[in-house]
């Protein structure tokens, strides 16, 4: 079923016959003759639209019109007037209805003035999810920190801010990489422009050119219509790049040409295409490491990483620990309508005790696990992770047995085991184990692991 209609006319035969004429249209309608029937139908909830005659029995339509902007309801709302009185139809719009209807009034009159105050209304309550999602968004890209290292990285962020050099943003996942892009962003010349983020990691690799560079009608399968791509959809604004790493070696030359001439071809295309897009990349890996084992090429190393800033891991400004948990705080109590009292200072010693390998996204998880858990607004350290506190594995020393190992038996267990964690993405598993590429690939093939995934 369609819409739900509240259609509130006092006579009986008028109502019935407008009323069957929107039930044909696939309409949900509910009738009233009065405008007390109509609030209790309202006060019942789930109405889309109120059609309204000006002139009630008990009433008038404007007072109906005032109860519902009172109550902030999101139904719209249609008034029908006599012919000739314009003015009421004018004091209607005024006071916030959708539209009018003069009487007599024909079928595609009424059905035209019926779809269009929905989609009017369907427009506002999008604008409304996408302005709280902004907001939301937007609170976010405030940085919270004022150790040193969060210091040096905001007069960074100044600096560079109004420049158009590329940026490239070093430091371990959670960190906030994002946030300093945005924080860039807003602070420069292109705060009206579009910021655009892509996860390099999680296009796959067949998709990676048409998503950056956008394809032309016809230029694969499913091509119905031409469609522009990431560098298009930033122009005038800000192209971020996270987990650049992750690029294909396919796809980087066609990545430096568009960062060093600002211009790129659709796929299937064959018109050039400028771009002004500033570009801001991330990544948690070395990238000069990357370079050595050939996954990443050495000229667009260099041209990304004409301004590094490096994001300092949480563990390096402990200090910050107890403005980051008020901040998190505020964002779940407001995000889930919930309080909760400070945390305690036995609480706030286990968190300044936690090594953080996530950093503060851990950080933010573990708050918001504490408030959703807490018990008349009291967090309670039983409700933190089982492993809250443990020292990460790569931190702990290597005791070999007292009987000796399979030394080959281990690493191809370490080889699958790693694999497994990545989900093959074999670039991915060879960080894990801190190994070269070429040497992963290497020991793979030593093992006979290379089909795996």
């Amino acid at each position: 079923m369609k819409a739900s209609i509240l259609l509130v006319e006092d006579d009986t035969t008028q109502r019935q016959l407008v009323a069957g004429l929107l039930q044909k249209e696939g309409y949900g309608v509910r009738e009233a003759g009065t405008v007390d029937e109509a609030k209790a139908h309202l006060q019942a909830g789930d109405i889309d639209l109120v059609i309204s005659d000006w002139q009630l029995g008990h009433g008038d339509g404007m007072d109906l019109l005032t109860h519902c902007k009172q109550l902030s309801l999101p139904a719209a709302f249609i008034m029908v007037t006599a012919y000739g009185t314009i003015s009421h139809a004018v004091d209607a719009l005024r006071k916030g209805a959708d539209d009018y209807l003069p009487k007599p009034f024909e079928a595609p009159a009424l059905l035209l003035s019926v779809s269009r105050a929905l989609r009017s209304t369907q427009l506002e309550a999008e604008n409304r999810r996408l302005n709280e999602a902004l907001t939301e968004r937007e609170s976010l890209v405030d940085l919270i920190g004022r150790a040193p290292s969060m210091q040096r990285l905001y007069r960074r962020i100044e600096k560079l801010a109004n420049t158009q050099a590329t940026v490239l943003l070093q430091g371990e996942s959670g960190t906030g990489k994002e946030l300093v892009a945005r924080a860039i962003h807003r602070l420069s010349a292109r705060k009206d422009g579009p910021f655009v983020a892509v996860n390099c990691g999680g296009i796959p690799e067949g998709l990676m050119e048409s998503e950056f560079l956008g394809a032309e009608k016809g230029a694969y399968t499913g091509a119905d219509r031409s469609r522009p791509g990431k560098f298009e959809q930033a122009q005038d604004g800000t192209l971020f790049l996270d987990e650049i790493g992750e690029l294909p070696l396919a796809i980087q030359p066609k990545l430096l040409r568009a960062l060093q001439e600002g211009q790129f071809t659709r796929v299937g295309g064959s018109r050039e295409i400028e771009t002004n897009a500033r570009l801001i990349a991330a990544t948690n890996r070395r990238l000069e490491e990357a370079v050595q084992s050939g996954e990443f090429r050495e000229d667009l190393y260099y041209r990304l990483n004409v301004v590094p800033i490096e994001l300092p891991p949480l563990r390096d400004r402990r200090e910050d620990i107890p403005l980051l948990i008020r901040h998190f705080t505020k964002r779940t109590e407001r995000l889930h309508g919930v309080t909760c009292k400070p945390f305690s200072k036995q609480l706030t010693r286990r968190f300044l005790d936690h090594p953080w390998p996530g950093n503060v996204r851990e950080l933010g998880n573990v708050v918001e696990r504490l408030i959703l858990l807490a018990d008349d607004g009291i967090a309670n350290a039983e409700d933190l992770p089982h492993d809250f506190g443990s020292v990460p594995s790569g931190g702990q020393q290597f005791e070999l047995p007292v009987g000796g190992m399979d030394w080959h038996q281990h690493e191809k267990d370490a080889l699958k085991q790693a694999l497994e964690q990545a989900h093959h993405n074999r670039a991915a598993a060879a960080r894990l184990l801190k190994l070269p590429y070429k040497a992963f690939l290497y020991r793979l093939e030593k093992y006979g692991l290379t089909e795996s995934g």
